[in-house]
């Protein structure tokens, strides 16, 4: 399997904290590609007209996306149990998938104000919006921390953890453990999970 990949996106983080879990990641050759905003890298573009990533590319050339498919499929090779079987655990998790996913996608549009849009043209008041979103996710993850597990982690553990490891990385400033206990406390074990620091976020 070929994954056309970021080392910042924690998208892509998702994906392979799943394949270390489910023991697919020896599986998995990094493809390089420039995932941008604005710039559309034609590399993507080829497997995916989104041109984002995560992209899989599986060995009979049938393409995979988004994460959220990808992170399936991984799980479907192994037996991690990452994705429960259908009943009420099933929905937790995919609804904690969407927690986390939710406030990534806000915190890199937010990031994006700043770093792919003009000066003249950023918004303030949008990224103040986005950023109120990205509280909000933090208050219901503190709300559930007691729930979420720390060893056999389904893809809402995986899905969360990738999105406070996000604001570690990219936003320091918001300082999310001074008003988050819970969630303090539950993912300083979760970050040390081997799967979570073999595929710590890194600037190229």
């Amino acid at each position: 399997m070929r994954l056309l990949y970021a080392p910042t996106s924690p998208f892509v983080r998702k994906v392979m904290v799943c394949a270390h879990l489910s023991g697919q990641a020896e599986r998995i050759q990094w493809l390089d590609s420039a995932a941008h905003p604005v710039r559309r890298d034609e590399r993507i573009a080829a497997h995916n007209p989104l041109a984002k990533v995560p992209t899989l590319v599986l060995d009979d050339g049938q393409s995979l996306y988004d994460s959220r498919v990808i992170c399936e499929y991984i799980d479907s090779l192994g037996s991690a149990g990452i994705f429960p079987a259908a009943g009420p655990a099933r929905w937790t998790a995919l609804t904690r998938q969407a927690l986390g996913d939710g406030l990534l996608d806000a915190a890199l549009l937010a990031r994006y104000e700043h770093t792919a849009r003009p000066a003249e043209l950023q918004w303030p008041a949008w990224r103040e919006a986005l950023l109120t979103k990205v509280a909000a996710c933090l208050d219901s993850i503190d709300a559930i921390a007691p729930e979420l597990a720390t060893q056999a982690p389904t893809i809402g553990e995986i899905a969360l953890g990738c999105g406070l490891g996000y604001l570690d990385f990219r936003f320091p400033d918001l300082d999310w453990r001074a008003s988050h206990a819970a969630a303090t406390r539950w993912y300083a074990r979760f970050e040390q999970l081997p799967a979570m620091q073999a595929t710590r976020p890194h600037d190229a």
